[in-house]
């Protein structure tokens, strides 16, 4: 799917999405690298929150099987999956209302990778942006064969609960792709006109893009992001040193000016304003001010999420309790899944 037809498509899910929410089950997730970050939040995670709130079925899958090609991470999993868990109940995802569950607790979901490995071939896996990107800054001496298998693992994670909506930005079409294809090519071999999985919508977000403290892309590894676990302090040491410009009148130019522009950007969406009208009201005042400005639309928007976190943070025996639970739902739909995997592959012996 192109993606000027998926944008189309989206804005088809959007309205139907509004009247009648409960037609839509939704999987989404993370991988457990690091804490999340402003990108993760203004690019994905408070869509996660609006589509739960209008009352979409949601699942949110913590990947943890997928970082065991990193060793530091792996050796200090259990931290990395609750630091997960915690932003998502700090930016308000309901554990009540939507699935949190990880991969290495679902095994039914898991054994669907095999079936779906042999409905694709090598070339298809190894042309996949995504993994191609993955394999490129692993930063390994060799690559795992686990890191190949990433694209069909996650249409085992889709497929496994039957999602029909899947929020992506435009570089994991791809991705959904694959996961549509390998649900029409079970269906074809194995359904016997009854179709067992249905080909899932992509919900094509528009996801702001919010540039790192250095002006390169935000991520967790380049240290160049702020997680939402950030205190107001280092909040404003982190912003205090973001990359500008030398032109001290502030205007807003994403393309002649990218950093101004994303600072901007980021203060505009924290409250919900117009960028060019932010930088209007700084105008010839300069960076200085224009990255105070930022620092308290930041520390503003984040200081309940901050707090959630940290009530969430003093019970660990609470985020164990939402991922036990989120782990028996998950498994039980899994289960049935499964069941009707080996139902229409003639192997329930």
């Amino acid at each position: 799917m192109g993606t000027s037809t998926a944008r189309a498509r989206s804005a088809v899910l959007e309205q139907e999405i509004r009247r009648d929410p409960g037609r839509f089950r939704i999987l989404t997730g993370d991988r457990p690298t690091g804490r999340l970050h402003l990108g993760h939040y203004f690019g994905t995670l408070h869509n996660r929150v609006r589509l739960q709130n209008l009352g979409v079925e949601t699942f949110v899958v913590v990947a943890d099987y997928q970082v065991l090609t990193d060793r530091d991470i792996a050796d200090n999993l259990t931290e990395h999956v609750e630091d997960l868990v915690l932003d998502y109940l700090a930016i308000g995802i309901d554990p009540d209302r939507s699935t949190i569950f990880t991969h290495s607790a679902v095994p039914a979901l898991n054994q669907l990778l095999l079936p779906f490995l042999s409905l694709v071939s090598v070339a298809e896996l190894n042309r996949n942006p995504t993994v191609k990107d993955e394999i490129a800054h692993s930063r390994q001496s060799s690559v795992s064969g686990l890191m190949f298998t990433y694209p069909a693992h996650q249409a085992a994670d889709i497929l496994f609960c039957k999602a029909n909506l899947v929020p992506v930005g435009q570089d994991q079409l791809p991705h959904l792709e694959l996961t549509r294809t390998i649900a029409r090519r079970f269906n074809d071999r194995y359904g016997h006109g009854t179709p067992v999985f249905r080909e899932p919508d992509a919900l094509l977000s528009a996801a702001p893009l919010l540039l790192g403290t250095d002006g390169g892309k935000m991520s967790k590894s380049r240290g160049n992001a702020i997680a939402l676990a950030t205190d107001a302090d280092e909040t404003a040491r982190l912003l205090r040193g973001a990359k500008t410009d030398s032109e001290r009148h502030i205007t807003y130019d994403p393309e002649a000016r990218p950093e101004v522009s994303s600072l901007l950007l980021l203060a505009a969406l924290c409250q919900d304003r117009d960028p060019g009208a932010i930088a209007e009201e700084i105008g010839a005042a300069g960076s200085a001010a224009l990255k105070k400005y930022v620092t308290e639309a930041v520390n503003e928007r984040l200081a309940p999420i901050r707090a959630r976190r940290a009530e969430f943070a003093a019970d660990r025996g609470y985020l164990r309790r939402v991922l036990r639970e989120g782990n028996a739902r998950a498994n039980a739909v899994a289960d049935t899944t499964l069941a009707e995997v080996r139902t229409a592959m003639n192997s329930r012996y």
